[in-house]
């Protein structure tokens, strides 16, 4: 097969960011499949470009079956709300006219956030004649309108049929969490798959302390509470910054946030003016680095805002915190609680409750025998049932059968 994913966000291994994709991709090539990925220059976390040279496409060749063609994205993706939808646009018209010179395609795969690469995907699918698979990876526009990013009410509705049209004009919607098929479902599409999120535990040494990563900051000997993600305004991070505040009187405590986003500065300023010396903020780092990151820590935070949609979500960094071997302090409800309660691998906070969180951090940093037991039921559950290569194998049958069914 050869297979075109239209993904504005897609993130390589030497690149900060979701890296679902491209393990994806990697297990289908090695399957003897062709890929042909068209993405952004543009860093969908940081906003800046790899590129200086602004080119129409840059091609790059990944590794044996994989191609990657970087095409022209307009580049302030986070100086404003208009010029985001303005860089989603200006990649949905030059992915589309890229996808063009694609040859011999099998079948098309579009990805969503954001959504409007998926009217890309669809229209090449149906030019090519070939089917068209329509990952939902975060409910856009439901979770846009539940931060208040989208409130324009002809946006909204035009977004909702946007949604709506995609979802019935799938060959398959395939969902990361479980939390999202009913709402898909409900939504129009007819044929739904779970391709959960999940984690390559060869990529992690749980019994790796991260001492490089220690020695650079300064954490020798302290408790690390450790967040790697996005600095967003859905992760909720005031709270971490509170959470550090009342863990003060801890000092052997550290709380570290890595990454990048359009908050961060903002955080940074926050965290300067409460005087938190127990909080460090660090660059983001390509998933090639993250398992040395994640060695250095004693626990991993996730954190999502207290929205009712957000229970729906199963966030890809918890599963890379199992396969680390390291301990969960969960502000998230919903699906991924079950999760991470039925591993036994972490703690469960009530979301935007920074007292709670702190508590947990307390007990953690109070019992590091009860640490590692979770860490090792972490590791145990992705091993298990969220093992990376599981799930490649799923998605590889489910594109065989599209195949065979459009034949």
């Amino acid at each position: 097969m050869h297979i075109l994913l239209i993904h504005q966000a897609f993130a390589a291994l030497d690149e900060a960011g979701g890296t679902r994709h491209i393990e994806l991709a990697r297990s289908l090539a090695h399957k003897g499949h062709q890929v042909t990925i068209i993405s952004s220059p543009v860093s969908y976390l940081s906003g800046k470009s790899r590129s200086a040279k602004n080119r129409w496409v840059e091609k790059e060749q990944s590794e044996a079956g994989i191609t990657i063609l970087r095409t022209y994205t307009y580049p302030a993706l986070h100086r404003s709300f208009f010029h985001r939808v303005i860089s989603f646009l200006s990649f949905m018209l030059s992915s589309f006219f890229v996808g063009l010179g694609v040859r011999n395609v099998t079948l098309v795969w579009g990805t969503s956030p954001p959504i409007f690469q998926g009217i890309t995907a669809w229209l090449l699918a149906r030019l090519k004649g070939v089917p068209f698979l329509f990952e939902v990876r975060d409910l856009w526009p439901a979770f846009a309108i539940a931060v208040g990013v989208l409130r324009n009410p002809l946006l909204i509705r035009l977004s909702l049929g946007l949604e709506r049209f995609l979802y019935r004009r799938a060959d398959l919607v395939m969902v990361n969490s479980p939390g999202f098929i009913d709402h898909v479902t409900q939504r129009g599409a007819r044929w739904v798959e779970l391709v959960p999120n999940g984690a390559d535990p060869a990529m992690f040494d749980p019994d790796c302390h991260g001492e490089h990563f220690r020695e650079q900051y300064g954490l020798n000997n302290h408790f690390v509470a450790l967040y790697a993600g996005a600095h967003g305004l859905s992760n909720d991070l005031g709270v971490v910054l509170d959470a550090a505040g009342h863990l003060l009187d801890q000092p052997q405590i550290s709380l570290v946030l890595v990454g990048d986003g359009k908050e961060k500065a903002r955080l940074q300023e926050q965290a300067a003016a409460k005087k938190l010396t127990n909080l460090f903020f660090t660059p983001a780092v390509t998933k090639n680095d993250m398992p040395e990151v994640l060695a250095a820590a004693d626990a991993c935070i996730a954190i999502l805002k207290p929205l009712e949609l957000y229970k729906t979500t199963y966030p890809n960094k918890v599963f890379d915190y199992m396969a680390a071997g390291r301990p969960v302090v969960l502000a998230v409800d919903g699906v991924i609680r079950e999760v991470v309660e039925g591993a036994q691998a972490g703690i469960a906070v009530p979301p935007g409750d920074s007292q709670a969180m702190a508590q947990a951090i307390r007990a953690l940093a109070a019992d590091r025998p009860r640490c590692l037991e979770m860490g090792r039921a972490g590791r145990r559950c992705v091993e298990e049932e969220f093992n990376r290569a599981a799930v490649a194998e799923k998605l590889l049958l489910l594109l065989e059968e599209m195949e065979r069914m459009h034949a």
